[in-house]
């Protein structure tokens, strides 16, 4: 979980630092399409997203535009509360909506709506990605590759397809049990 807590933080911020820099070319007119985010923002976006996979394992009977929907408004409650929570610690909010938009208490503009729904819609996507090189870069150390080299532990073998989930939880329980085996070997 951790490595995709980095992962998704580090995509919130390019996310934002594309959308402030077009933004900032396209509506104030800044020729240098000047962008900015803020260090708050990495566990903000890393921890919205996590929020997203649990929610996601919840949803997942509902087609993906209504889970895309539950998403957006996670994303506001998130962005909502730790901005309400920065400016309580802080004395004031990193941004500040105030003025702009169609504002709630200067926290959230409601009018991005369709942005945060086009990053609900992209969640999935960059989650199954995600899922994918976790996976695979706990393949590729030391501990798991010795523990099944000297049959500690076992790679799982699947005779239908599986899902990039179930693939990156198996992986993960590999490593955990390549850990273990290094920590109490049987010989």
């Amino acid at each position: 979980m951790l490595p995709r807590f980095l992962l998704y933080g580090c995509a919130g911020w390019v996310m934002e630092v594309c959308f402030t820099g077009m933004s900032a070319a396209l509506v104030e007119r800044d020729t240098h399409g000047t962008a900015k985010t803020y260090l708050w923002m990495h566990p903000i976006y890393g921890a919205t997203a996590l929020g997203m996979e649990f929610l996601h394992d919840r949803l997942r009977f509902l087609p993906r535009p209504v889970r895309a929907l539950a998403y957006t408004a996670v994303i506001f409650g998130a962005e909502f509360t730790t901005g309400w929570l920065l400016r309580k610690a802080l004395g004031r909010c990193p941004w500040d909506y105030e003025d702009k938009g169609w504002s709630v208490k200067g926290l959230i503009r409601l009018d991005y709506a369709p942005f945060w729904y086009v990053a609900g819609l992209l969640f999935e996507p960059v989650r199954e990605a995600f899922l994918k090189v976790t996976s695979e870069a706990l393949r590729q150390t030391p501990e798991y590759r010795h523990a099944v080299e000297n049959g500690a532990v076992a790679e799982p073998h699947h005779l239908a397809p599986v899902s990039t989930e179930q693939e990156a939880g198996e992986a993960a329980d590999t490593y955990l049990l390549a850990g273990e085996s290094e920590l109490h070997p049987l010989h």
